[in-house]
């Protein structure tokens, strides 16, 4: 009896961790619409620009409500690049495994999710934080996906340059929840990283070369080439290390961010000047992966200064 009794229980436990599986794999792949790793960045540079705007820590309910707001408008705006993109995900190696480019979420699905939670950041933005923060996260979205992913990134291999803007965005968020306006300090804060974004993506672009002409997507290294774009990533190199060591010597920022920009663009500029004397597709991945800690640095740099401001 107990024998028999033992052997029964897979047979009664099985479904229900078929269906727990079930459950569990639909929602992983909701928050795998979202982009998470984007969204860290994105959160990193708004919250940046918030500690920069508070000369210091920000109110702790600010800071988490535009961490919130931030995610969702990030993650919905995500999401729809999701439906937007799905047949150029389907015949991408780096993206064929996507929720809707493998039919594992329906198309429709992804888009309304989006939606939502574009809607949900909108609002908790707007009730808890303030217009301006909200209205700046909802045009990130729309520039996002209606200009770069539905226009741009299809017709011209400009597409990341012009694109950038939307992903420059979140530390003017952040700003303008402190502050409740924007000025200067807030568009430098915006043309940095509009300056990172195509070194950093075509870095990926050379990695991935073949993906993109594939699918049709005219990104700069599949129309003007390797030498094109290598020349093009330490021009915009050079600019970007520019910029943040300028804004390193005026009133808004100290020591502690500027020699912050000063070492970890002294690297960037090594590393692309690396990659323009010797291509290999490895030291264009050390430059992306790169660019993804120089930026994160960059801003973490930025708000220990606004702790210890000297």
């Amino acid at each position: 009896m107990a024998e028999n009794t033992g052997s029964s229980r897979p047979s009664v436990d099985q479904p229900l961790a078929i269906e727990r599986s079930g459950i569990m794999g639909l929602i992983n792949d909701y928050i795998t619409l979202t982009k998470p790793p984007i969204i860290s960045l994105l959160l990193i540079t708004a919250i940046g620009g918030l500690f920069l705007a508070a000369e210091g820590i920000p109110p702790l309910q600010t800071l988490t409500l535009v961490c919130i707001g931030g995610a969702l408008g990030a993650g919905g705006a995500n999401a729809i690049n999701h439906f937007l993109d799905q047949d150029i995900d389907a015949i991408m190696s780096r993206t064929i495994k996507r929720p809707v480019a493998s039919n594992r979420i329906s198309p429709i699905s992804a888009l309304a999710f989006g939606i939502t939670l574009n809607i949900g950041a909108f609002l908790v933005l707007t009730f808890g934080v303030n217009l301006l923060a909200a209205t700046l996260t909802l045009a990130a979205t729309l520039f996002y996906v209606l200009v770069y992913t539905g226009w741009l990134k299809r017709n011209t291999p400009q597409n990341i340059v012009i694109g950038g803007a939307a992903g420059a965005i979140p530390p003017m968020v952040g700003w303008a929840a402190v502050t409740g306006g924007l000025d200067l300090s807030a568009l430098y804060l915006f043309t940095i990283v509009f300056f990172w974004t195509p070194p950093h993506f075509w870095a990926l672009a050379l990695m991935i070369q073949d993906d993109y002409e594939a699918a049709g997507v005219p990104m700069l290294p599949v129309v003007a080439g390797e030498e094109r774009t290598i020349q093009n990533i330490f021009i915009y190199s050079l600019a970007l290390v520019g910029l943040t060591l300028l804004f390193g010597v005026s009133d808004a920022v100290g020591f502690i961010y500027l020699g912050t920009a000063a070492t970890l663009g002294t690297y960037f500029i090594y590393l692309a000047w690396r990659l323009k004397l010797d291509y290999s597709i490895r030291k264009a991945k050390h430059l992306y992966l790169y660019s993804l800690l120089y930026l994160a640095l960059l801003f973490a740099g930025m708000m220990v200064d606004s702790v210890f401001h000297f």
